[in-house]
């Protein structure tokens, strides 16, 4: 139905409108009954059936391209009192087609990974989990009051606290103590993962709380309008709902200084779990993030406004500073830099959220959908190389990437291109534009301190994007000679299918969009307004 159409007391469902977290959601469930009957060699359907449905739930958001439908509604006679606590509007449906796209490029990359044997994932428990954790994900965009928004939070993410836990160690040559140094293994890293999550979480709920006891009502809207017109006594407990609120979500997307579980969990997980972490995980956050304070708390942008602000370059400093200490040839190095530079990535994310305060236009977060769609195609093409190379190296270093090209020149060309599209440098013009829109919304609401501090850190950032993207170019280093088995570490490794075609998907989009990047400008442009 239209939000704008008359209801009745009694809650209405439109089918068509939840279809995409729908459709995933009931896609885990029978993932994970066919799991108990299928035999073993029928298992591998499986993971195919995950990615069809992921790419099914993406489809079912045709109908909804218009952004202008809602369900789960109720109101009197007036249209105007009409509150929905699910609306399929634009920005919804943008951040939903992110999300299921994010986690359908994370199942391509988990499709070697999984199945039977030593190292190998469980396939029906990771399949309903991923599942599972993607209907989250593309539920909490269109959520629209608080209740919904911790559920769908809270889908998204108790999943991957399980999803990091199933790593399994590898026990053959190769994978000795060069494997593990400096990584947390799988069960500590969900721990670590799980302990603060659930910190943050509680404090969310009681941010909630207290903006239950000032406004009323659980209602986004109703919120804005009640929170603040509620009883003088309770303007400080409203004060302190607001920045409490603001914590859960800002841990989800990682920012400062909710950001130091990210490198050890990312170690610590799966490859592909790392990298749906890294994008869907991240995209969840800042949708969450968007919708409270500009939808519930634009009555209190004095108070959370400076909050992001101050965020927004505490993280992308915290991020590229991290990352230029991160050696090359330490283990596990090229994980530890990719998840260095997400943390970076949130805080450019997070400008157009404090300009959009600094400025009083909501329509300015279409920066953030814009460059968190270039992020999210761009960071899972380099995590499907990544998954490549960790195929043959075991330690993972950045200084593993040396001589990529004289191997396996296609790998290295589209890594190098997606590096240069983080580092927004031709040829990666989207991640150029991407970045020059978010930096034109912070010079347009007045921050100059925030857009300086973004230029120094963009510049920063080039040093460690171009040197990595320098290694895969320079000559490979001799192979040591063979003492007691041959080594295969230098020999090339084929390309798995799942993974050519994540690679492959990832480098279309973002050329595409470096071609013609007015059409990501405009496809995210002005997604609240």
């Amino acid at each position: 139905m239209n939000a704008a159409d008359t209801v009745s007391s009694i809650q209405s469902v439109d089918w068509a409108v939840i279809a995409p977290p729908t459709i995933a959601a009931v896609a885990a469930v029978a993932v994970m009954l066919a799991d108990l009957f299928l035999p073993a060699r029928l298992k591998p359907l499986l993971g195919w059936a995950s990615v069809g449905a992921l790419a099914l739930a993406a489809l079912s958001l045709l109908p909804l391209r218009d952004g202008d439908r809602a369900t789960f509604c109720l109101g009197g006679g007036d249209a105007a009192a009409v509150t929905c606590s699910y609306a399929a509007d634009r920005f919804a449906v943008i951040v939903q087609l992110l999300v299921l796209g994010g986690a359908l490029l994370a199942a391509l990359l988990s499709l070697p990974e999984v199945g039977e044997g030593e190292g190998k994932l469980p396939a029906g428990e990771f399949w309903f989990l991923l599942l599972a954790s993607a209907s989250g994900a593309a539920l909490l965009p269109a959520a629209r009051d608080m209740a919904t928004l911790i559920i769908a939070l809270e889908v998204t993410t108790l999943p991957a606290y399980a999803l990091v836990a199933l790593r399994r160690p590898r026990s053959g040559v190769g994978s000795s103590a060069s494997e593990t140094a400096g990584a947390s293994g799988g069960p500590e890293a969900a721990v670590k993962f799980f302990l603060t999550s659930v910190t943050a979480t509680a404090v969310a709920l009681l941010g909630i709380s207290f903006v239950y006891a000032g406004s009323g009502s659980l209602h986004l809207d109703a919120i804005a309008t009640g929170l603040p017109d509620a009883d003088p006594r309770l303007a400080t407990l409203a004060e302190a709902g607001v920045a409490l609120t603001l914590v859960g979500f800002a841990f989800k997307i990682a920012a400062v200084p909710f950001h130091f579980w990210v490198p050890e969990t990312y170690v610590g997980a799966p490859l592909p779990v790392a990298g749906y972490l890294s994008v869907v995980g991240k995209t969840a956050g800042l949708a969450g993030l968007i919708l409270v304070t500009t939808r519930a708390f634009p009555a209190y942008t004095e108070l959370w406004g400076p909050a992001v602000a101050v965020l927004a370059g505490l993280t992308m400093t915290a991020g590229n500073v991290a990352a230029l200490r991160t050696t090359a040839d330490a283990p596990h190095s090229a994980i530890r830099l990719l998840a260095w530079s997400s943390i970076a990535q949130a805080g450019y994310l997070l400008v157009p959220l404090a300009a959009a305060a600094s400025a009083q236009d909501p329509g300015a977060v279409g920066a953030a959908v814009t460059y968190a769609l270039m992020y999210g195609a761009v960071n899972l093409g380099a995590f499907a190389v990544a998954a490549h190379v960790a195929r043959q190296h075991a330690a993972h270093r950045v200084a593993d990437y040396r001589g990529l090209y004289a191997r396996q020149p296609l790998a290295a060309l589209a890594m190098a291109f997606f590096l240069l599209c983080l580092a927004g440098l031709p040829p990666g013009v989207v991640g150029l534009f991407a970045k020059v829109a978010v930096f034109s919304t912070a010079v347009d609401a007045d921050l100059g301190v925030l857009a300086t501090v973004m230029a120094v850190n963009v510049a920063v950032a080039l040093y460690y994007y171009l040197r990595w993207a320098a290694l895969l170019f320079l000559r490979p280093e001799p192979a040591p000679v063979p003492t007691a088995a041959p080594a295969s570490a230098s020999a090339p490794v084929a390309l798995p299918v799942p993974l050519r075609g994540a690679i492959a998907l990832t480098a279309v989009a973002a050329l595409a969009l470096s071609v013609a990047p007015q059409l990501v400008l405009t496809f995210a442009d002005g997604t609240l307004l």
